[in-house]
This record gives C-alpha cells, sequence and structure tokens, in this order.
C-alpha cells in the first residue's frame, strides 16, 4: 500500500494550510458545545468539509458528522471528539473562552487541546491527500467528528459500529498527545455507592439513622483504597497492588506500562427532610480508572468489600451508572458507564507507520514550539494517554486497532485558559498523510493487540 512519499513536500503542504488550519480551528473554538449541545459546532464542520470538497459529508442520526474521501471498500478513520466540557468558573479564565485567542505560537480558547484541534488537523489531513493522489488504494479516509465524549466515552462510536455499521480497519484518534505516539490507555467505570439511614428531628439525633455519617466511614475507606500500599499489614490493600506480579500475576507488566488504578468520590447527594433533620439518604459517585487486570467486575466487588460497606450491610447498595442523555438530534443511545482498558503493540502495523512517518518527517523525538517542549522532551516517543478516549469502544470493546497521535497538551484538557500550539496542527495533519501511505497490514505480526479488558472475563456487547 506504502507509495514513494516526498516528505519535504507533505510538510510544506501542510504548513501551508497552516493559517487555514488556526481559522477553522477558531471557528470551531466560537460555537460553545458542551456534550448533547454540538449542533452549531456540526454545522460549522459540515460546511469547511464540504467546502474542501469531501467526496461525501454527512451527520448521523447520533449527530456525530463524518467526512469522506476515496471510493475504496475499506475505511481507515481519524476520530476527533468535538464536545468540551464546560467554562466552569468564568472568573478563573484570562480571556474569553469562546472568542479566544492567538498570538504566534498558541490558540487559546475551550476544546483548543480538547480537542477540536484534532478535527482541524484530520479534516486538511483529507484534503491533502485528495489534492496529493495520496488516498491509499482501495481505501476511504474518514474524518469523523464525534460527540458526547465527554459525557460517555466511546458511546458516539459504539452508535457508528452498531447503528451506521462502519468498522475501519484501524482509526487514529486526534486527542491531544504532546507530540507523543500513544498505543493505550487506562480504562474506566463510574460507580455509584447509595446508603440508606432514618430521619428524624435535629434535636434529638440518636433517634434517627444518619446516613451521611455511614457514607463518611465508606469514603475514607474509597480513599484509603486509592491510598494505601499492599503489604500484607494493610486491610484496605490499595490499587497500587496491581503493579505487583503476587496480585496481578498475568498482566502486572501491561499495568506498569499503564499506571496504577485510581479511584476518587467525584460528587456527593444526600435527601433529608429539612435543614434541621437528619440525613435519610446519602450517594456518592466514584470516578475509577482501571489499569491492566481490572475487570467492572472486581471493581464493583472492592468497593462491595470495603470494611464499611459491609459494616452497614442491606443499607449499602453498590452499582454502576448507565448513561441515556439525549444526543442534540434527540437520539438516546443508552449504555453502561464503563470503557474498557487497551494496549496495542508497538509493532503493529498501524503503530509502526505513524512512528514511521514521525521518523521520516520529524525524526525519533517529540517535537514542538518552544512553549509546548517543557512537556514533550526527554519522554518516549511511543507511550500512553493518562486519560481515556473514544478508543474505549473502538479497541476496547470491539477490537478495531486503534493509535493516537494528535495536537495539543492533555494537561490542557477540562482546564481554564486553555490552549493549544499553533504549529502543532501542520504538523499533525502531514503526519496524517504519511502514516495512511506507510501503513502496511501484511506486515501483521499475529493480533495488534497486548491487552484488551474484554479478554479477561468482560461480557461486552
Amino acid at each position: 500500500m506504502a507509495k514513494d512519499l516526498d516528505f519535504e513536500l507533505i510538510k510544506k503542504t501542510a504548513q501551508d494550510y497552516g493559517k487555514d488550519m488556526t481559522a477553522f480551528l477558531r471557528a470551531m473554538i466560537s460555537h460553545p458545545s458542551e456534550s448533547c449541545e454540538e449542533g452549531e459546532v456540526v454545522a460549522c464542520i459540515k460546511a469547511e468539509m464540504e467546502k474542501l470538497g469531501f467526496d461525501e459529508v454527512k451527520v448521523d442520526g447520533l449527530g456525530n458528522v463524518m467526512g469522506f474521501m476515496g471510493d475504496g471498500d475499506k475505511i481507515i478513520a481519524i476520530d476527533s471528539h468535538i464536545d468540551t466540557v464546560g467554562i466552569g468558573n468564568r472568573d478563573n479564565w484570562d480571556f474569553d473562552p469562546y472568542e479566544g485567542f492567538e498570538d504566534d505560537q498558541l490558540i487559546g480558547g475551550r476544546g483548543g487541546s480538547d480537542q477540536e484541534g484534532g478535527m482541524a488537523s484530520a479534516t486538511y489531513a483529507a484534503k491533502m491527500m485528495k489534492d496529493m493522489d495520496l488516498i491509499p488504494e482501495g481505501y476511504k479516509v474518514m474524518v469523523v467528528g464525534t460527540v458526547q465524549e465527554e459525557d460517555c466515552d466511546g458511546m458516539c462510536w459504539q452508535y457508528i459500529y452498531n447503528v451506521d455499521g462502519i468498522k475501519p480497519e484501524f482509526v487514529i484518534s486526534t486527542e491531544p498527545t504532546d507530540g507523543g505516539i500513544y498505543r493505550g490507555h487506562r480504562g474506566r467505570m463510574e460507580i455509584r455507592v447509595d446508603v440508606h439511614g432514618t430521619s428524624c428531628h435535629g434535636s434529638a439525633p440518636e433517634r434517627g439513622d444518619n446516613a451521611i455519617y455511614k457514607m463518611a466511614d465508606i469514603i475514607a475507606d474509597v480513599r484509603s483504597l486509592n491510598n494505601n500500599g499492599c503489604d500484607e499489614s494493610t486491610d484496605i490493600k490499595g490499587l497500587v497492588k496491581m503493579l505487583d506480579p503476587k496480585y496481578n500475576p498475568e498482566h502486572y507488566e501491561d499495568a506498569r506500562f499503564l499506571g496504577r488504578g485510581t479511584c476518587t468520590v467525584s460528587q456527593i447527594f444526600y435527601t433529608s427532610p429539612s435543614r434541621c433533620a437528619v440525613a435519610d439518604s446519602c450517594a456518592i459517585s466514584v470516578d475509577r480508572r482501571m489499569t491492566a487486570g481490572e475487570t467492572y467486575k472486581s471493581c464493583l466487588a472492592e468497593v462491595e468489600n470495603l470494611p464499611s460497606v459491609k459494616k452497614y450491610g442491606d443499607d449499602v447498595k453498590v452499582s454502576m451508572y448507565m448513561y441515556d442523555r439525549p444526543s442534540w438530534t434527540g437520539e438516546v443511545y443508552e449504555t453502561e458507564a464503563y470503557f474498557p482498558t487497551w494496549i496495542n503493540k508497538e509493532s503493529a502495523p498501524h503503530v509502526k507507520a505513524l512512528v514511521d512517518a514521525h521518523k521520516a518527517l520529524f525524526g525519533d523525538e517529540r517535537i514542538g514550539c518552544e512553549k509546548s517542549m517543557d512537556k514533550r522532551t526527554g519522554r518516549p516517543l511511543c507511550d500512553k494517554w493518562t486519560f481515556s478516549t473514544n478508543c474505549v469502544s473502538i479497541q476496547g470493546r470491539y477490537g478495531i486497532p486503534c493509535v493516537g497521535f494528535g495536537p495539543g497538551a492533555e494537561s490542557q484538557a477540562h482546564a481554564p485558559n486553555e490552549v493549544t500550539y499553533k504549529q502543532d496542527l501542520p504538523t499533525c495533519a502531514a503526519l496524517y498523510v504519511a502514516a495512511l501511505n506507510l501503513y502496511d497490514p501484511s506486515q501483521a505480526d499475529g493480533n495488534a493487540t497486548t491487552y484488551r479488558a474484554e479478554l479477561t472475563d468482560n461480557d461486552i456487547k
């Protein structure tokens, strides 16, 4: 599939489109697009794709916007989620998060790094491939702007896979990678703990059963689960145990690559008849990040077996959240809030294509503008994300190989004063063009997957 490539011409062409990519990104930023409210930015992207001469542009029932270049039977997809989180406390921003700004190195605004910048690079990469006659033979290039990722990672791709019936050969995620090429990340799940109590008048609290006090004990145990070590004398063994072959004999090496799992209480709720009464219920949400060797069953069991949870017995319920918010089109695709862990081999053809492209275009070390290099210098070119992405479905659920390379910085995600780096936009576009033309599926060495949570004991539909 590989062609003789003029890497200098690819770089120059991408650089020539740099101002257009910047303008496109700033246009996307100007349209607030929190999860389930992406309609305006979808229209902006659709118009840009049509202006650039995509062979087909469409919006599916959930509201994902897709552009196609080429007429082959097989598909290689480049994915960008186009929803953002909110802005939080406006006082924490030094500039308007939707008007944004730009200088010689930076583009500011909500969604710049996380992750509409990737949409700009991918869209112009497809334009370049068409103009330069570099659409790989036998393939269509699919550039997709996906919705609701911030709310429910990968649900958009469950819809694309199951409802649209689109099953790419592999997918490049344009989530920010700080100049690296990423081949995996931890999974996650959203756990809810409910505690029952009995209300009474606040003047005589001993007559009731305070659900908040019970939950206080549980919260302390959840904190210990995250923070503790794992020696034999520890009552609640911490999640660091999965890095130890004693507790994770089959997958500890993969866990060390991804990093240990974590858990934290992210929300708390209660009910009480009044401010002068004992609370009769309390609930918390737990954000659980999962490393290799952990399953949704094992994570639920860990919470169920906490000393405080066992102490309060039937008054405690531990469950996994479900997600069923309507998309901006009104479509509902219900799914569990479980997002499987995955790792791909560094030697897999789709990973190797990006690494080879980077070395041919830019060398074997991460590059970037001056203001980005404090997070890039000295880090390996091929690595993993700290957060999770739509690949939890693409690779984690369905086994479609994924690899990541995207403009911006992970540390900018969800932060006030979010910025991305201008130079990253043409850098990423050039790499996408080269990588798709260096991809050689005949180099496959068995399964591309090193670890995938489905291959433990999860029954993922």
